[in-house]
């Protein structure tokens, strides 16, 4: 008998006011980060919302600015441009670097903020200024 194999992240999708809530927990590694934007990417091509709240509680060091730059260049533009997406970090635990992520979201013309608190992430999300 073969154990389970378990993945070294999770992925939880759930309704939200704006469109699509996702959480996602395990370790934070660009190939986990990666392969949990495929799994939204996806989500949001069967179904668009207007808007993506992600709860990103990853564990461990944080991406470099470099991550996030091919991160940023590996999402589908005709996917995921339309969607405004709220990228919260709970604690703010690597906050810093995931800045970048905004940043070179936006020079690519994605519509993203990251956030330290899901309250304001919400708020923003739903009636924040486009």
């Amino acid at each position: 008998m073969t154990a389970a194999h378990k993945l070294p992240f999770q992925v939880d999708f759930s309704r939200h006011p704006a469109g699509l809530r996702v959480r996602v927990t395990g370790e934070n590694t660009l190939q986990n980060t990666l392969a949990y934007w495929q799994a939204i990417v996806e989500q949001v091509r069967r179904k668009p919302p207007r808007g993506v709240l992600l709860v990103d509680e990853m564990t461990g060091p944080p991406l470099l600015a470099e991550d996030w730059k091919h991160l940023v260049d590996a999402i589908p533009h005709a996917v995921m441009g339309p969607v405004h997406v709220a990228h919260v970090r709970p604690g703010g635990g690597g906050m810093r670097a995931l800045e970048y992520c905004e940043i070179f979201a936006r020079e690519a013309g994605f519509d993203a903020r990251v956030f330290t608190s899901e309250h304001e992430a919400d708020v923003w999300l739903r009636y924040g200024e486009r």
